[in-house]
């Protein structure tokens, strides 16, 4: 056994004591301090505590047990330099060749309600990331462990071959710095919350794990992999019923379809293409709600993406099955409806009890930096819209404008969003003129533009678009203002007796 002395000091005691007892088993002594020790000693197992090995007793509370030389030099010592070795000979200092170490429960701590900055500092390791960091330094001759679900392969490993593979030691040592890197930066952005001013804070450090690689990233020639929080959750977290392996683009396309979804409390169905939405209606019956959302644009809805805020029907499911669609994800399922979508085998079907989004920070990486801002999480209250014309909009076509407005919210800009009846019937997304992205809207609504409401995310900068909508029969628009033009955008609409409301919010989506 090269492995002669382990030194495990662990707040997340799952597993330990099987692990431990299988180094005893193998020969290898332990070396262990505080709760550790007492957790192992009451279970039968021979513990050689910290302080007997340094002569220095736990002080401070407990805040200093680990940092002491003699222990460090164990760990840190490398064998194959002789004046190493000697100088541990010198000073009666045993190898220590393998830590087990997981931290104190900061980040489960600071997410307690009304947690206290006192009790949030007293939860900053210290010892455990100093000693975490040293092993992995020297993990050539130091076999470091953060996490209980490696303790299995580890013992493994011992018995077989009586040593753990310099490749693996090299993995655990990655895993390592990144427990201690994810760790550090839980804490940098708790204390970055504190700062006075508010604001974006100074730094940003950020700590994501493997989950799984992914075949491969938008397109084949690229690699991809999803990596997670601490504790993953929305689409990242979802259960996965059936499909192929969930690609790059399904991820996006269905986080794009989470993000749609959580402005409506209606029962609301969703088509994403390409992150876009082509196709969304509301309806209180489910199975209606995804045929309208699929009949505002059949053809791009083809091979898309969909969403559905509540339990899936056979029925539903039936709609679902009966054209090409690469994923599906809802709340939950009619077991009819999971036996009905088996019969397209590869069509993933995924699971996500919470539609609910953490608001927080987006980031876009730019060559050399990265964009950090708020999420687009403004919500439009019906008395915020100023009405800009000789006449306003009717009951009914306030209610479809501000439809139509949490849509357009989430098209790629330049956005144009045709609506009636709670459901868009033609969406303009991404072009480069304004006027473009409202002649595709339009004529995806074709006569169903008659009679119907457009929303625009940002203000018309000239008069044409407005002509174009009044001529398809559009009735009311609902746009942010703010167009050295608005004056004759206004009388535009006026003058084919249109209604338009302003918003003072726009919704730019790049």
């Amino acid at each position: 056994m090269r492995i002669k002395n382990a030194l495990l000091s662990v707040w997340d005691k799952r597993g330990l004591e099987e692990f431990a007892r299988g180094l005893e088993e193998l020969g290898v002594r332990i070396l262990s301090s505080g709760g550790t020790a007492r957790f192992l000693r009451e279970r039968g197992i021979e513990v050689r505590e910290v302080s007997e090995l340094t002569g220095f007793p736990e002080i401070l509370d407990g805040r200093v047990k680990t940092l002491h030389p003699l222990i460090h030099a164990g760990i840190l010592a490398r064998r194959d330099l002789p004046s190493h070795l000697e100088t541990l000979r010198e000073r009666g200092i045993p190898t220590i060749d393998l830590v087990a170490v997981n931290l104190y429960p900061f980040q489960e701590t600071i997410r307690k309600p009304g947690v206290r900055l006192e009790e949030a500092l007293e939860n900053i390791d210290i010892g455990g990331p100093a000693l975490v960091r040293a092993a992995a330094k020297n993990y050539r001759d130091v076999v470091v462990v953060v996490r209980p679900e490696r303790y299995g392969e580890i013992l493994g490993e011992l018995r077989e071959r009586g040593d753990v593979s310099e490749e693996k030691r090299l993995e655990l040592a990655v895993e390592a710095f990144a427990h201690t890197a994810s760790y550090d930066s839980s804490v940098q952005s708790y204390l970055a919350g504190l700062l006075p001013g508010g604001g974006l804070p100074p730094y940003f450090v950020l700590s994501y794990r493997k989950a799984s690689d992914l075949r491969y990233g938008q397109n084949p020639h690229q690699r991809g992999a999803l990596y997670v929080e601490a504790e993953p959750w929305g689409i990242a977290s979802a259960r996965l019923h059936q499909g192929k392996e969930l690609s790059f683009n399904n991820l996006m396309d269905l986080d794009a379809a989470l993000d749609l979804l959580a402005e409506f409390e209606e029962t609301t169905a969703v088509v994403i293409k390409h992150t876009n939405p082509c196709g969304l209606a509301c309806d209180p019956d489910v199975r209606r709600a995804y045929v309208k959302a699929r009949e505002c644009d059949p053809l791009s809805a083809f091979g898309g993406v969909v969403g559905i805020n509540r339990r899936v029907t056979r029925e539903t499911a039936e709609e679902i099955t009966s054209t090409f669609i690469e994923a599906v994800v809802a709340p939950s399922y009619e077991p009819e409806a999971l036996e009905v979508m088996r019969k397209k085998a590869n069509m993933r079907v995924l699971e996500l009890p919470s539609f609910e989004r953490k608001r927080g920070l987006r980031f876009r990486q730019i060559s050399g930096g990265l964009l950090v801002e708020d999420e687009d999480s403004l919500l439009l209250r019906p008395e915020e819209m100023r009405v800009v014309t000789r006449r306003g909009p009717t009951e009914e076509e306030r209610e479809q404008l501000i439809f139509a407005w949490k849509v357009v919210k989430h098209v790629k800009s330049n956005a144009i969003v045709v609506a009636r009846e709670k459901q868009a019937v033609g969406v303009g997304a991404g072009q480069t003129s304004r006027v473009d992205s409202t002649e595709i809207a339009l004529k995806k609504a074709g006569p169903r533009a008659r009679g119907a409401v457009l929303a625009s995310d940002a203000f018309f900068p000239f008069p044409d678009s407005v002509q174009k909508a009044a001529e398809a029969g559009i009735t009311a628009i609902i746009q942010p203002g703010g167009s050295i033009r608005d004056q004759e955008v206004i009388r535009e609409a006026d003058r084919h007796g249109m209604a338009m409301v302003f918003t003072g919010v726009r919704h730019f989506k790049h």
